[in-house]
């Protein structure tokens, strides 16, 4: 039997682009140091899990039928909706998240309630008698979900062949290996190969696939970035290990919104959905303190309220001391250059802190206004009331511009008992507002925001 033959390239971390020498930069995605040296066949071979059905034809877009897509719902409310109604069958799902923050304990919770189908889960981290010891911890049991602990890509498509299961799940991608190639499992063409025969079968065979993946110390995910191109959606599952709560998000979804977001908690016996957040992200304080501020944010089409805090004091040091936790440490730079400029409230010599209660990230600008409130609360050392909520996006001029969504946010607010609501001018039209119980008042600016709750 003839000996297979080699050729030695070089592979980008970042994007996957082979190149014939090392170079310093990658000429495709320009990112520095990320050339690794790879070994790969030089007529590379990709045996097919399921057989062709046969050569393709085109057809006419007019012609092609369409339909609502089947959707196979999972037992989580949340997962449901970041996925965009439930799986896919013959979709490829890649989960990714920081080591320990429950990516396994999510897929095996909702796929040990599924009794309908057949499930194949594929460890090539985890022993059987681990995943059993999560699923007594758990609380659930499962006689249609099959263990194999295997890192050989030709041996999972055995499995499969033998089981023929419904769903299949592979914990971690990073983890799997082909024997068409001579590199470890983990590295760029592994992970690339590996996930295109996987995302074949999954749409010759109609088999939804659930890939389970590493992250970088950056927060990306690990491996090429083809990786994230092959799946058809890309599931962020994100959290702190200080903190109970787990945010899911969708970076990418071909068969849904990539604005929608589930929120977990994480207990003894697993995830369990946070379905009004508002009330867990909340402090419930028995006096008003100053430095806290109750903003109305929006993540996808959901409104919750979200507790700003903030610490003003003077810097020990010659540099102030800028600190920022769950909101963008730049974007906060900018709302106190806008308070140092437009409003004259000078704190380039003090040191801030900012932090969003409950250890979530959010993006939304319209905490700006709950932000530059919470600040100038603590640096006055004066509270603001604790049933009142506001929201509102700052410009470089110090306006206060419109936001999305106000009628949702209102909504909200008005339903956790909130007293009054600061809002931009000119963002109610449209929007009946004699249905709320709830004192609406319009701010067009920085400066009126701060007299109505200072005065």
């Amino acid at each position: 039997m003839a000996k297979a033959k080699y050729k030695t390239v070089w592979m980008c971390n970042s994007c996957g682009a082979e190149s014939p020498r090392w170079e310093g930069r990658c000429p495709s995605c320009g990112q520095w140091n990320t050339m690794v040296e790879e070994k790969v066949p030089a007529t590379l071979r990709s045996p097919s899990p399921v057989a062709s059905a046969g050569k393709s034809a085109a057809t006419p877009l007019n012609e092609i039928t369409t339909s609502d897509l089947p959707r196979i719902k999972l037992p989580s409310g949340e997962l449901n909706r970041v996925l965009g109604g439930g799986l896919v069958p013959g979709a490829m799902v890649l989960i990714g998240g920081e080591p320990g923050v429950g990516k396994s304990t999510l897929v095996l919770q909702n796929l040990l309630s599924i009794k309908s189908r057949t499930i194949l889960y594929a460890s090539g981290e985890e022993s059987a008698t681990q995943l059993k010891m999560r699923a007594d911890r758990i609380g659930r049991g499962s006689d249609n979900m099959y263990i194999v602990c295997e890192t050989s890509l030709e041996n999972i498509f055995s499995h499969i062949n033998t089981v023929k299961p419904g769903i299949v799940v592979i914990d971690s991608i990073q983890t799997i290996a082909s024997d068409a190639l001579d590199s470890s499992a983990g590295s760029v063409s592994q992970v690339r190969e590996c996930a295109a025969q996987l995302l074949k079968y999954a749409k010759e065979s109609g088999v939804p696939v659930l890939l389970i993946g590493h992250i970088t110390k950056e927060g990306s995910l690990a491996g090429p970035k083809v990786l994230e191109h092959i799946v058809d959606a890309v599931l962020q599952f994100e959290g702190d290990s200080q903190y109970m709560f787990r945010i899911l998000r969708a970076i990418k979804n071909r068969f849904g919104s990539t604005s929608e977001l589930g929120i977990y908690e994480m207990g003894q016996k697993g995830l369990r959905e946070v379905l009004n957040p508002s009330q867990l992200l909340m402090g419930v304080h028995d006096e008003a303190l100053s430095g806290v501020a109750i903003g109305v944010t929006v993540e996808g089409v959901r409104p919750f309220l979200i507790e700003v805090q903030a610490l003003v004091s003077t810097a020990a040091y010659g540099t102030p001391q800028r600190a920022v936790t769950g909101f963008d440490s730049k974007r906060m730079n900018m709302l106190l250059a806008v308070l140092e400029k437009r409003v004259g409230f000078k704190l380039a010599a003090k040191d801030v802190f900012l932090n969003i209660a409950g250890g979530i990230k959010v993006n939304d600008p319209a905490l700006d206004l709950p932000v530059i409130c919470a600040i100038l609360s603590s640096n006055f050392d004066t509270p603001v009331p604790h049933t009142t909520c506001m929201c509102g996006e700052i410009g470089l001029s110090g306006e206060i511009r419109p936001v999305a969504r106000l009628e949702q946010r209102v909504g909200e607010a008005c339903k956790l008992g909130m007293d009054r609501i600061l809002v931009p001018k000119g963002n109610l039209k449209g929007v009946d507002t004699s249905r709320f119980n709830i004192q609406i008042i319009e701010v067009s600016r920085v400066e009126e925001a701060f007299r109505t709750l200072f005065a």
